[in-house]
């Protein structure tokens, strides 16, 4: 049996209760449910079932998953049969897209209280600077279509919100007679990107100040009075909004192989962990600042769960969109006009791309192979409650990530 390796429910299960004593009562419902999630994964808390080799007779005892979405080793079969619905809806152009943008340290403090409203907001701002620029004639005077990605997170767990958006090279006509591509390698310029995101969200967020919906608690508490609030929307309004585009995908199959990656991420994977003792934790982080060099960090493992838990979304907080001709009223209807304007091209689009993040990324079938004889099949036999597993003695337990 392989040696068991670092993961972060190692992490909240040794050093959780540590802590809960400092930081227990300002957890949000949706933080508090994620702790616990995480550290009952696939543990006898939680039940399981007994499954049975279908050759050699072996008998295993596997424990069940969480589901949370917040969860490292949940993510896998959440986001195969995501990307399963995203390959039916590729286009057949020459390059898709891939732009990011970027709150300023000192309005992305504000999610810490206002996550929900904040996080909507930026969401907003992205989708309507997209939508209006790439509708300018002076640019591409197209409608477009594209997905968008919210990561609240930098490699050192810090928060940093900002959108992953994918956009196919080019958009539908106003007369919706003819598919307009981008210039090659070339989708919308990103100052005029930056200027205006940054104008959107803070008319936005101005808004809903004066309609009340905003908290501000703890050192934030100065912003609650209107005077304050404004000097830190003119003060946000005179620097640069970070937007940026990276290079352009080559075609719809690299798109999924990104999508793969970046959809379904959590703010640190359990490979990036190094190592856990006297109550430090030890991980890899890449430093975009100084050539992307791929750095160590450690922290007190209480840190490490306070940066972790910042991340942990709003409940029903959906943090994948889709906009334009792919937003969900219309996506049928405008995907199709989007073919019937394009050229007939084949596009081979690889059915199976893998994730690359290092976490339950194994394929369902070999999940459930035998670990004793290899050949045969672990099939499902037996339902067992937690209570059952508590009369048991210690099983052998299969991982089924």
């Amino acid at each position: 049996m392989s040696e068991h390796r670092l993961e972060v429910a190692d992490v909240f299960r040794t050093y959780g209760d540590d802590f809960l004593a400092r930081w227990g009562q300002v957890l949000s419902h949706q933080q508090k449910k994620a702790f616990e999630d995480i550290r009952a994964c696939r543990t006898a808390a939680l039940g399981g079932h007994v499954e049975q080799c279908d050759q050699c007779g072996h008998c295993a005892i596997s424990y069940n998953s969480c589901r949370n979405r917040s969860c490292p080793k949940c993510q896998a079969a959440v986001r195969a049969k995501w990307l399963a619905e995203r390959e039916a809806e590729l286009l057949p152009v020459k390059e898709y897209f891939h732009v990011v943008f970027t709150l300023p340290q000192q309005i992305a403090s504000l999610a810490l209280q206002n996550a929900r409203r904040i996080y909507s907001i930026l969401f907003r701002a992205v989708a309507e600077t997209l939508l209006a620029i790439a509708a300018d004639p002076k640019h591409l005077g197209a409608a477009i279509g594209f997905l968008a990605v919210l990561h609240t997170w930098g490699q050192n767990l810090h928060l940093h919100p900002h959108i992953h958006c994918v956009v196919p090279g080019g958009g539908i006509s106003p007369d919706q007679s003819r598919w307009i591509a981008c210039r090659k390698s070339f989708f919308l310029p990103v100052r005029v990107l930056s200027r205006l995101f940054r104008k959107k969200f803070l008319i936005h967020l101005r808004k809903a100040f004066q309609k009340g919906k905003l908290q501000f608690n703890g050192e934030l508490k100065s912003l609650a009075q209107p005077a304050a609030f404004e000097a830190l929307c003119q003060q946000a309004g005179r620097i640069e909004w970070v937007v940026y585009a990276r290079r352009p995908f080559g075609g719809p199959e690299q798109v999924l192989k990104y999508l793969a990656r970046y959809t379904h991420r959590i703010a640190i994977s359990n490979r990036r962990l190094i190592s856990m003792a006297d109550g430090r934790v030890t991980f890899e982080w890449k430093d975009y600042a100084d050539g992307n060099q791929t750095k160590t960090m450690t922290l007190e493992a209480v840190e490490f769960i306070r940066r972790f838990l910042l991340h942990v979304l709003p409940s029903g907080f959906v943090h994948i969109r889709h906009f334009g001709f792919l937003a969900n009223r219309t996506r049928k209807e405008k995907l199709a006009l989007c073919r019937s304007l394009l050229p007939a091209l084949k596009t081979a689009i690889e059915a199976g791309a893998s994730s690359g993040d290092g976490d339950s990324t194994a394929a369902e079938p070999m999940s459930h192979r035998c670990p004793v004889c290899k050949t045969g099949r672990l099939i499902f036999i037996q339902i067992l409650t937690v209570a059952a597993l508590a009369c048991l003695p210690a099983p052998m337990v299969a991982d089924t990530s």
